[in-house]
């Protein structure tokens, strides 16, 4: 038995008596459940019941034809249609309305097999990429949620930049949502259908980071066995979304800076101009404003990136939101689900009251880990949160003594260090304070000995 074979279901509408007994016998040899009829009204009668896998249908019943047949099914259900020669043009007619293929009789029993283990395929891939899309659109809801001011602003800008063309800049601390805001962007503007590509600038060395953004020529460099298109060829007619685009390199943001202004660029080790129609959205966490005055980052392609600058409010600028995030969170969650969990007024007022310094990831997490922690006990109280007292807005002052006078290098390492014991090593909780991304503070964390 194949594994495609596996007790999946497959329902056969054909009223040749023969040729039915034969698809049957085959399909049952191989392991698959099937059932068959002569006429679409008993067909009917058998999907009133249940939901095949598949349909192999004969596009000549005694009682409905074909075509009118997947106009009924719709998208949801997958059809392999069976044809006389003469019907040949009525069945791409079907494929063109909705069938997954067709076969012309007499029917090869091997080549049936085939399609139906390329459909039944198909149809895995097809229902695997709606969910993770399903998933990848709740989590990325969690930006809109509330009814704040300023997440009613937000949303309002987002309505307009969406409808522009020109490149955007997203501001904001890390945990703010500068990602899903991105997404956002995309999936209201005129490019929804087209490709939404991210790259993380933070991750990848500078010769590493063009490859991947403009792609390369074989033979560019040790290890580039073939050609390779870039992220900017990948969302042409698309969004390519740039996150923390203040790490780049001069040499790439002098390249990135040619693409916005031409829209052309050259793969690494390319000598050919090409060109891609592909909108630029680039995030910070950072203030390129004065990076560009200390000469730290491009002032010409910063004037290009901030031509519309959208800001991401803190969590702690629209606390009105946090007890409906705090509830979506808990909804979302696969653990809840099990057992449905709610606030206490106890525990919304610590919400509320806390600073979130990682924004609305860090709320995010604080949820999951009150689901965990609570228990089988119905209501989260303030003590499955882990939020103390000086963690909160009335945190009491820093203080930090030298017995000399403390270099810039000296402060940071200090003031990292503190964290880094105040939070346990928490490095969404270190990072939010900071102001810095994950990435950059595992840097940090290394270079202090601290990782």
């Amino acid at each position: 038995m194949t594994p495609a074979a596996q007790k999946q279901s497959i329902l056969l509408v054909e009223d040749d008596a023969v040729l039915s007994g034969l698809i049957v016998g085959q399909l049952a040899a191989i392991g698959y459940e099937v059932q068959n009829t002569k006429t679409w009204r008993e067909a009917e009668t058998i999907l009133a019941r249940s939901e095949p896998d598949l349909i192999i249908l004969d596009m000549r019943l005694p009682d409905a034809n074909g075509l009118d047949v997947i106009k009924k099914l719709g998208p949801g259900i997958a059809v392999i249609v069976l044809t006389a020669f003469a019907s040949i043009e009525n069945a791409v007619q079907a494929v063109k309305s909705g069938a997954v293929s067709y076969l012309s009789k007499p029917v090869n029993l091997d080549e049936l097999e085939l399609e139906i283990n390329r459909a039944l395929q198909t149809i895995a891939l097809k229902r695997d990429y709606e969910f993770v899309r399903d998933r990848q659109r709740a989590r990325r809801q969690s930006l809109m949620i509330g009814n704040s001011p300023a997440l009613r602003q937000l949303d309002s800008l987002i309505d307009a930049v969406a409808m522009s063309t020109a490149t955007v800049l997203l501001e904001g601390e890390s945990g703010v949502g500068k990602e899903l805001a991105a997404r956002e962007i995309h999936d209201r503007s005129m490019r929804a259908e087209r490709n939404y590509v991210v790259l993380d600038c933070c991750t990848l060395h500078e010769n590493l980071f063009e490859s991947e953004l403009f792609g390369h020529e074989k033979g560019a460099f040790t290890g580039a066995i073939t050609q390779k298109r870039g992220l900017i060829e990948a969302a042409d007619g698309g969004t390519l979304f740039l996150d923390e685009i203040g790490e780049i390199s001069p040499a790439a943001q002098a390249k990135l800076l040619r693409v916005i202004e031409t829209r052309q660029f050259r793969r690494v080790g390319g000598v050919k101009d090409l060109v891609a129609d592909t909108r630029i959205v680039a995030a910070t966490n950072r203030d390129l404003a004065i990076m560009a005055r200390e000469g730290r980052f491009r002032e010409d392609l910063y004037y290009r990136l901030s031509a519309i600058t959208v800001r991401i409010p803190p969590l702690r600028e629209r606390r009105e939101d946090i007890p409906m995030l705090a509830r979506y969170f808990l909804e979302k969650h696969d653990f809840s689900r099990r057992l449905k969990k709610e606030l206490s007024r106890g525990a919304e007022s610590v919400l509320v009251a806390y600073n979130w310094p990682g924004n609305v990831r860090e709320l995010r997490n604080t949820m999951e880990r009150a689901i965990i922690l609570s228990g089988a006990e119905p209501v989260i109280q303030p003590r499955h949160l882990g939020l103390t007292t000086a963690e909160s807005g009335n945190a009491s002052a820093i203080r930090m003594n030298f017995d000399r006078e403390p270099t810039l290098e000296d402060l940071k390492e200090r003031y990292v260090r503190m964290l880094h014991t105040k939070y346990s090593g928490h490095r969404a909780k270190i990072a939010g304070a900071l102001g810095v991304s994950e990435r950059n503070l595992y840097r940090l964390l290394q270079r202090f000995g601290l990782e």
